[in-house]
């Protein structure tokens, strides 16, 4: 999930990326039940492909009994074929969910943009989604009551939640009031909860006392046992390098921090000489640090 953001920068970059600053709007994706079923998927399926930036798109969407919830046949273009499960016939809010997805893979597709894996790529699919503005309409489809439980998707609801407050946390955008899920809302607030912590790991200065503390502790192993591995699980690793550690102990063994953007999570690697201010190469986030 977090590879499919950094790859979605590296494609995109932070300019292109910002031509999708504004999600899709419930009011273009609602569907009601006096819609005609196949006239408002093409509707649906249209205001998707203009979110997804997608030109020369024309959608063509039927329904047929299948396993799983849609599938589209990814040829040249410009027609693209979905198929949705007959169940959406009766089940027509969650419409817009399922064509977001498959759209999508039309995306990829054009931007040549793919990881390896049937699993990996569906992750990177339900990413992209809803790192560009269309994902909500995933998370909104995850139900549960006392007899039934729906989701769509290959992440899990809190994933989904996460990668959409990240891009909530880039673009200023609130997409909160949009969910019709109780469930869904609270898969996002503890989505937002990681995403938000994510800012608060050393070395940045955001970060909290007990991490702070953690953080010196592994600096001071890091200066004493050049070269030996850290505590796992971390979210940060030293690396000795050549040359003096600055500061006031000369004989230390010179180091850098390594840790991940908490914006795109390419990796970057700091000097570790106190407070310093790095900026990220690829989606180019001023990060202020504490090494």
């Amino acid at each position: 999930m977090r590879a499919a953001i950094t790859a979605l920068y590296r494609r995109l970059t932070p300019e292109g990326l910002y031509a999708y600053a504004g999600s899709v709007v419930p009011a273009d994706v609602a569907f009601s039940d006096a819609d005609d079923c196949h006239l408002g998927a093409q509707r649906v399926a249209h205001a998707l492909v203009r979110q997804l930036r997608l030109p020369d798109a024309r959608m063509i969407v039927g329904f047929r009994e299948m396993r799983h919830a849609a599938s589209v046949e990814l040829a040249a273009g410009p027609e693209y074929f979905v198929e949705l499960n007959d169940r959406f016939r009766t089940h027509r809010r969650d419409i817009g969910a399922a064509l977001a997805h498959e759209i999508t893979h039309v995306l990829l597709h054009r931007l040549d943009l793919a990881f390896p894996g049937t699993r990996d790529n569906e992750i990177l699919t339900d990413t992209v989604t809803t790192y560009l503005g269309a994902g909500w309409l995933l998370l909104d489809a995850f139900r549960q009551d006392a007899v039934s439980s729906q989701k769509l998707g290959y992440l899990t609801p809190e994933e989904f939640g996460y990668v959409l407050a990240k891009r909530a946390l880039v673009f200023g955008e609130d997409p909160s009031p949009w969910f019709t899920s109780p469930q869904a809302y609270q898969a996002y607030t503890e989505g937002r909860a990681l995403a938000l912590r994510d800012a608060r790991q050393p070395p940045l200065t955001a970060a909290g006392w007990a991490g702070r503390h953690r953080y010196a502790k592994e600096r001071r192993h890091a200066r004493e046992h050049p070269g030996a591995p850290g505590s796992a699980g971390l979210p940060y690793a030293f690396e000795p390098v050549d040359g003096p550690a600055g500061g006031t102990d000369r004989e230390a063994v010179a180091l850098r921090v390594v840790f991940s953007c908490p914006t795109c999570h390419q990796r970057i690697r700091v000097p570790v000489r106190g407070r310093v201010r790095a900026r990220c190469g690829l989606c180019r986030t001023v990060l202020e640090c504490d090494t």
